[in-house]
Parts: structure tokens; C-alpha cells; sequence
């Protein structure tokens, strides 16, 4: 898993290119196979940390990544009342900054997504930040009992 990924890291993907969306930002375009009905945002890790989490998530979904981030499809709102780390960048409906992130992993599944909860806590661990399920000085989405 991890050598395809780096082989297609290295090698131009020939499949779709990312569409401009302005301000120095693109939105990733995920292949035509897969199915996105719970939209979708984007998690973006520094790219020293990319191999570690995606070796130790039990499901990776789709996966772009250039010379500096590592970019996670996860469905979108995936960062309602959870404080993802500082060092990682959170782009809602996948418009990310740059103009050439790769896809470097697909799923042999027909969604694109990464289960959010899972790596929010890989992300948490590998940068050395606690969890934390809000971010401060916000109420939580859902009320409790």
C-alpha cells in the first residue's frame, strides 16, 4: 500500500486534473467511479506525517498529496466540535491551497471518505497534541442531556 502510494506520488497522475476555485486554491477532483453524496472537505497534514497515518488508519479513502501536505477526503462537516491540531489545515468542500496535489491513494471501495474520527485521533498522536472534541470558547452542536 505504502510503495503504490509513493510510486504514484512520484509518477504525474494522468486522471483528473484539479479545478481552479480562485485565491490560490483548488478543489480536488475525485475520481468518476466514486461516489460523494456526503460532500466533501479535506484534512491537510504535513507531508512528513503522510506514510505513518496512512499505514496506521484501518480504512484510507482517498488521498491527494504534494510537496508539502497530504490531503484526506473526509465527509464534509468533519470538523464540527472537533479542534483539529494547528499544524493541520481543515478546507471545507476540498478547495485546498496550491494548484498541484496528486491523488496518491484510492479505495478499492466506491467512497471516497476517511472515517474523520480515526484520524483526528492518528493526527492528534503523530503531531503530539491531545484530543480535544471542542474548540474553545464554542458550544457544542449537540446539547447534552
Amino acid at each position: 500500500m505504502l510503495r503504490n502510494a509513493l510510486a504514484r506520488l512520484r509518477a504525474a497522475h494522468r486522471g483528473r486534473t484539479p479545478e481552479q476555485v480562485g485565491g490560490g486554491r483548488v478543489r480536488l477532483a475525485l475520481p468518476a467511479s466514486m461516489s460523494a453524496t456526503l460532500g466533501c472537505d479535506a484534512v491537510g497534514v504535513p507531508a512528513r506525517h503522510g506514510f505513518r497515518l496512512m499505514s496506521h488508519l484501518p480504512r484510507t479513502g482517498c488521498v491527494f498529496a504534494d510537496a508539502d501536505r497530504w490531503w484526506w477526503i473526509v465527509p464534509a462537516g468533519s470538523d464540527l466540535d472537533l479542534d483539529w491540531p494547528e499544524q493541520v489545515t481543515y478546507a471545507r468542500d476540498a478547495a485546498v491551497p496550491g494548484d498541484r496535489p496528486r491523488l496518491i491513494h484510492s479505495p478499492d471501495a466506491l467512497t471516497p471518505y476517511t472515517p474523520p474520527i480515526p484520524l483526528f485521533l492518528m493526527v492528534c498522536q503523530v503531531t503530539g497534541v491531545a484530543p480535544s472534541w471542542d474548540a474553545p470558547g464554542t458550544r457544542s452542536v449537540v446539547s447534552a442531556p
